[in-house]
């Protein structure tokens, strides 16, 4: 399947909506919700079966991906920011917050990511620093990305999931209505 050219359109997201898929441990999507499917503009039947790269913008540095992936692989959680590329070319930002499934064993086998609309200011703050972690990236790798990923959230105290919950300030509501959403689907 040939990827989307990005037509740098933002599509806005409601923000009380949910976008949710589930995948399995190589990240190959099992399932999602009809809100996914509305903007993305994928069918469902395009969707389940394919990696769940279909929707990764070219913008969106390997180096968050590498975190997302090194965390919820080891059964922890993470909230990103992340800007995804609909069918069209247009482009959509999301905040991502992952659920670790396990099976009877406690073995770790498959994820879901509730993902909600990213807030403009959180957009217009991460945006600059995934600029310069895809030039990193351009310049010296991946590993050097991740590495300057780390240090500049080191700097400030903080891990990624710190750093992310800081810009975020996610009030009560929207972490009580997260937990309702996610209950729903356990």
């Amino acid at each position: 399947m040939m990827r989307p050219i990005p037509t740098n359109k933002e599509i806005k997201l409601n923000p009380k909506r949910y976008i949710l898929s589930t995948t399995d441990l190589k990240g190959v999507i099992t399932n999602v919700n009809d809100y996914f499917v509305e903007v993305c503009q994928y069918s469902a039947e395009e969707l389940i079966g394919a990696p769940h790269n279909i929707v990764r913008h070219p913008d969106m540095p390997k180096a968050i991906f590498y975190l997302m992936w090194e965390h919820i692989q080891n059964g922890k959680n993470i909230t990103a920011v992340v800007k995804n590329l609909a069918k069209n070319g247009d482009h959509y930002w999301v905040v991502t917050d992952f659920e670790i499934r396990r099976d009877l064993d406690g073995k770790i086998n498959r994820y879901m990511a509730f993902r909600q609309a990213a807030p403009r200011k959180i957009i217009n703050t991460i945006e600059p620093l995934y600029q310069k972690l895809l030039h990193i990236e351009q310049m010296d790798g991946m590993r050097a990305s991740v590495d300057y990923l780390l240090n500049y959230v080191a700097e400030q105290g903080l891990d990624y999931n710190g750093y992310i919950a800081k810009l975020e300030k996610r009030s009560a509501l929207t972490t009580f209505m997260l937990n309702k959403v996610k209950k729903l689907f356990s």
